[in-house]
């Protein structure tokens, strides 16, 4: 199945990750370059460090310099996030493109790639989830409402791989169009961010 397929990588990634459990450490993707394994150990690796960029950020006494730092590094991320959810449905399309669809056949609210960034997501939070249940430095209490917590994300987990199994059969059948949709991120393109193009043309006005 697919996607036991994809929450091995999503653990391999998470493992190798912690391995090191540095920001700064580059990943050693195991998989063939341009292969669907490849592109889910990377996008699960992106989220890894962007997980605990985050963390880091909410130190209380965090320099102001480096929050901002931080800020910018989490606002490229989020966007190589968002590019490799675009390659991973691009990789959907060219397998299922020529798939002609039924009379009929449906639409779907996300892509199977935005299902995926769920379930890579969905992996950290059971990983970390699991570290709270065994953290020799918190009480009896914490671990039990971590336990409880834990149980949940393990049901989300299991109704969201029964959900994309379901639709990418859906799309092989042609029951449902597979589509892709660009997020077209807007902060982060100076010629649509007013903020980034006003400096740009009040420069050039001579107002600044």
């Amino acid at each position: 199945m697919f996607t036991e397929n994809a929450n091995t990588i999503f653990r391999r990634a998470i493992a190798d990750y912690h391995a090191c459990d540095e920001a700064e450490h580059r990943a050693r993707n195991p998989y063939p370059e341009r292969t669907i394994e490849y592109l889910l150990y990377l996008k699960c690796w992106v989220d890894t460090v962007q997980w605990h960029l985050e963390d880091i950020i909410r130190k209380p006494d965090i320099d102001p310099r480096r929050a901002l730092m931080l800020k910018r590094r989490i606002d490229a991320s989020n966007q190589l996030r968002t590019d490799l959810v675009e390659y991973i449905d691009q990789w959907f399309m060219e397998r299922y493109g020529g798939v002609t669809p039924r009379p009929g056949a449906r639409k779907n609210t996300e892509t199977p790639a935005w299902a995926i960034d769920r379930l890579s997501i969905l992996a950290l939070k059971i990983y970390h989830m699991k570290q709270e249940c065994a953290r020799a430095g918190a009480d009896a209490a914490h671990r039990a409402r971590c336990r409880s917590k834990l149980d949940v994300l393990l049901t989300q987990q299991e109704d969201l791989c029964e959900a994309l199994e379901e639709l990418i059969a859906d799309i092989e059948r042609g029951d449902k169009v597979m589509r892709t949709y660009k997020q077209m991120k807007m902060y982060n393109d100076p010629t649509l961010n007013p903020v980034l193009y006003g400096e740009v043309e009040a420069a050039n006005s001579g107002c600044k």
